[in-house]
């Protein structure tokens, strides 16, 4: 036990050293930053206030995108979250489930958002589709790790009744399962606020449109007014999703 700890120790020091050794980092590149950064931050401020219809418009865009693709998500997600469940499928179907959740979840969101704007065009439309498509490979995978947590014993006097998978799921599972679906479900809409922020970088609608148009046409206090209404909005979200983990707890 030792032996492998000590392996594991040695393999992640050096695997921090080699990225130190081999990576362009050099600390006089960092401080001779300093006053463009300080030119930069300078710009922003005091942050221009004549920008608050567009912030009200972008945040309520944002808004709804990770709200219609969480619900999107949680759509998708419920019947291949029991498909990747091993208590509930047999392996030769649950495996392929888990690999294909496997392989959404390594498509970069921003990605799944390029091709969408590709397909549907500009707006909020690709981002809610990216959201839903990119937060499933998650979600998926949360359920079904929860529908596998729960006791045997409930299940096990169902099977003895001659009670059927959804049965068995809606009386011996669910119940135990619910607070951790609820969890995951409130934690995974959370992220799919942060995520939808910076969609509009790629057309994809919502408020990162804002953003990106005005750090590039270089109006840096309007920038800042909007991205300090995102820290706004990703604060009180944060609030809201704290009292309701705490309420499902």
């Amino acid at each position: 036990m030792r032996l492998g700890g000590f392996a594991a120790n040695a393999v992640i020091a050096g695997a921090i050293l080699w990225s130190l050794v081999t990576t362009d980092v050099e600390l006089s590149r960092l401080v001779s930053a300093g006053p463009r950064i300080a030119d930069f931050l300078g710009r922003m401020f005091p942050p221009d206030p004549t920008v608050m219809r567009e912030i009200v418009k972008g945040s309520a865009e944002t808004l709804r995108i990770a709200i219609l693709g969480s619900v999107g998500a949680v759509v998708l997600s419920v019947p291949l979250g029991i498909l990747a469940s091993e208590t509930m499928v047999a392996p030769a179907l649950f495996r392929p489930v888990r690999t294909l959740l496997a392989f959404v979840r390594a498509i970069p969101l921003i990605l799944v958002a390029m091709l969408m704007v590709g397909a549907v065009g500009l707006g909020p439309l690709p981002g809610i589709i990216a959201i839903a498509f990119h937060a499933t490979g998650m979600l998926a995978k949360f359920y079904a790790e929860a529908i596998d947590g729960v006791s045997r014993a409930p299940i096990a006097a169902l099977e003895s009744a001659g009670a059927g998978p959804l049965a068995r799921l809606r009386h011996a599972i669910w119940p135990q399962m619910a607070p951790v679906v609820a969890r995951d479900t409130i934690f995974r809409f959370e992220l799919n606020l942060r995520e939808s922020l910076i969609l509009g970088i790629v057309g994809a609608g919502g408020i990162g449109f804002y953003i990106q148009t005005y750090v590039r046409s270089f109006q840096y206090d309007k920038a800042a007014s909007v991205t300090i209404a995102v820290v706004v909005m990703v604060i009180a979200i944060e609030a809201v999703n704290v009292a309701l983990r705490r309420r499902f707890a």
